[in-house]
């Protein structure tokens, strides 16, 4: 497939940059094989190679609700932001190509994501405890130094964690349909997760921030632990449900505000327990004092990602063995 590359897109303007679709010309050669393409929420992604370098990349095919009018110049500025989240536990977005009115990211490839490495353990075979913590050092890490460009993630799960042999594990797919404004297209037959995401956005909340993706972290945390999602809704309120049994129902007393939130109804069942030490084993009393607060209720007091990294739990993780940054 012959594209049209982009390059430098952060020091462009809109203008320029289709301009700059015009007067380049570059080549990636992709794959026809099925098991070089997934298909996900935004499109299709498949697995090429730069005929130039020869280096392999992830190159993400994204459909645009108003096909006939091209990608909007906001989008695309936007996008150029994202070239700049530079981090060695952020995947990087190597490329932006047009092609027509399809709208191509490139990106570097890594061949496995965090479930498949779950799921390639073997029955009664956990992730070993350094490697655990090594990897919630990375993803946190990743996080703040997004938050502090205030980018937010959103939509945190394993399937989106990508990591290589070395023992790296890489931030990817930074919700690119809500953080970043392009009017893409839902697949209808994809099933969006809700296992990870927070309470505050299942009861409705039109205003949130970077406690989303902390939310989301600790659940990760605990998967990463157990071998098992925490919390397995298959709607909305089933979601918040299976936390409540969890976690307990929130009150106004542990979380000012739960009850003017749109989705919050008083009929909800009262569960008053926290049981989460019952349900996440393998680790420690620190690890399981730094769950309880990537999983507090109020999103005001849950932990944030710089407060995590200074955490006791990382103590005896030896730092200079991580990506430098």
């Amino acid at each position: 497939m012959a594209s049209l590359v982009l390059t430098d897109s952060s020091q462009l303007t809109a203008l320029k940059i289709f301009d700059s679709f015009k007067c380049c010309n570059f080549e990636y050669f992709v794959s026809n094989a099925c098991t070089n393409c997934l298909i996900g929420t935004y499109g299709v992604v498949y697995k090429a190679k730069n005929k130039k370098t020869g280096q392999m990349v992830a190159m993400k095919k994204i459909r645009l609700e108003n096909e006939d009018e091209g990608v909007p110049s906001t989008a695309i500025r936007e996008i150029s932001l994202l070239k700049e989240l530079r981090h060695p536990n952020v995947v990087s977005l190597e490329d932006v190509l047009m092609e027509e009115a399809r709208l191509y990211l490139v990106f570097e490839f890594l061949s496995m994501d965090l479930k498949k490495y779950l799921d390639s353990l073997g029955p009664g075979k956990l992730l070993e405890t350094n490697r655990l913590k090594s990897y919630l050092y990375q993803i946190t890490r990743a996080i703040l130094f997004c938050h502090q460009r205030r980018v937010l993630h959103r939509d945190l799960k394993p399937q989106n964690l990508l990591i290589d042999e070395k023992g790296v594990i890489k931030v990817a797919d930074f919700g690119l349909g809500r953080a970043f404004g392009i009017p893409v297209r839902v697949y209808t037959h994809e099933v969006v997760t809700l296992w990870y995401r927070a309470p505050e956005v299942l009861l409705g909340a039109t205003r949130y921030s970077c406690p989303i993706d902390m939310w989301s972290i600790g659940c990760i945390f605990s998967e990463m632990a157990t071998k098992k999602p925490l919390f397995q809704g298959d709607s909305e309120i089933d979601q918040l449900f299976r936390i409540f049994r969890v976690l307990r129902t929130p009150t106004e007393k542990i979380w000012p505000g739960v009850s003017h939130l749109p989705d919050y109804k008083a009929t909800f069942p009262n569960w008053t327990q926290n049981n989460l030490c019952t349900h996440v084993k393998n680790i420690d009393k620190d690890g399981m004092d730094l769950l309880q607060k990537m999983l507090i209720y109020d999103p005001v007091k849950r932990i944030s990602a710089k407060a995590a990294l200074i955490h006791p739990y990382f103590e005896d993780l030896d730092l200079e063995s991580l990506p430098q940054v």
